[in-house]
């Protein structure tokens, strides 16, 4: 491992089954999934939870960066994330996926900063931990540092936009599923939100692909399309994906195997606009998901259109009771 590496600060590395914190950690070995803790440098250390999914071999390989959202409750009790329909769809690729935990979130240190209703500030202090992780895996053998996308769902969509303005090296594209932050309690939170995308489109450079839905309970049409508006008119390169409804709650599509159809086509397109790599490689065909659905094997049952070989009245034989 590269000596300048923090990854090891604690020595931390999950290379088995148990994390540092004595505590059992499920890992997916046919999709090479690992844990790490990659320390966030400031006033103090703060060791952020990341989970990582190479393809076979050396690398070095182009970075798919996932970011998660925020559950109801504690953030401390919000489970490692783990996003197996996206990790597939670029393992397939070549790529190597990254998914940090935020400070404050599963077993990363220190506690989630919310900002109140200063929600443009809760996205740039939630960049900051995504910086912190990006500046490790790029001095990784195994990481392409001049081929990198980044993404999120809901607050790590939010989170995603907001790290757009750090204009970091090698960062080709976003991408936001159902990006933002709900804060109800504030007054006039949704024309806030869409200020605040505003302003970070102002410092970003990158193009993005938004996806929402119109059944989302977090953000419904009357919230995401403002925010979309605002961030184009303040310069924002974005492109809109507004695919209606989905299922009962489309706030969910991006971690649904329902959703694959939806989002995969549209990002594929995406990647391949803006250079990076985008089809499947044969070599890493093994981390192809099973199909969602099977067909079935054949019964040797009568087709429905042999007529002369369904049951009639005529060779119906009627038991009667004695």
């Amino acid at each position: 491992m590269n000596m300048k590496s923090r990854f090891s600060v604690f020595a931390l590395l999950l290379s088995g089954c148990v994390s540092a914190f004595g505590q059992e950690v499920v890992l997916n070995e046919s999709l090479n999934e690992a844990v790490q803790f990659v320390t966030k440098k400031g006033l103090f250390e703060i060791a952020l939870e990341t989970t990582i999914f190479k393809p076979d071999g050396a690398g070095p390989f182009p970075v798919a960066l996932i970011n998660h959202g925020k559950a109801f409750g504690d953030s401390r009790f919000q489970n490692r994330y783990r996003p197996f329909s996206a990790v597939r769809y670029f393992l397939q690729r070549g790529y190597a996926v990254v998914v940090p935990m935020r400070q404050g979130f599963s077993k990363s240190g220190g506690s989630y900063i919310g900002g109140g209703c200063n929600v443009e500030s809760n996205g740039r202090v939630q960049a900051e931990d995504v910086k912190a992780v990006l500046d490790d895996v790029v001095l990784q053998p195994w990481a392409d540092k001049e081929r990198i996308v980044v993404m999120g769902q809901s607050h790590g969509g939010w989170t995603t936009l907001a790290f757009g303005t750090q204009r970091y090296p090698g960062v080709k594209g976003l991408v936001n599923f159902a990006g933002g932050l709900r804060q109800e309690s504030c007054p006039g939170w949704q024309q806030t939100l869409a200020r605040s995308a505003a302003g970070y489109a102002a410092e970003t450079q990158l193009p993005s692909l938004w996806f929402y839905g119109d059944n989302d309970s977090y953000f419904n049409t009357e919230t995401f399309r403002p925010m979309y508006e605002k961030y184009v008119a303040a310069g924002g390169n974005a492109r809109l994906v507004a695919y209606g409804k989905f299922g009962s709650d489309s706030h969910g599509m991006f971690g649904m195997r329902a959703g694959e159809p939806i989002w995969q086509p549209d990002v594929t397109s995406f990647l391949a606009s803006i250079g990076l790599p985008h089809e499947p490689l044969p070599q890493y065909a093994r981390f192809a998901a099973a199909a969602l659905f099977t067909i079935p094997s054949r019964t040797n049952f009568a087709a429905l259109e042999e007529e002369s070989k369904l049951p009639s009245a005529d060779n119906l034989v009627v038991w009667k009771p004695e």
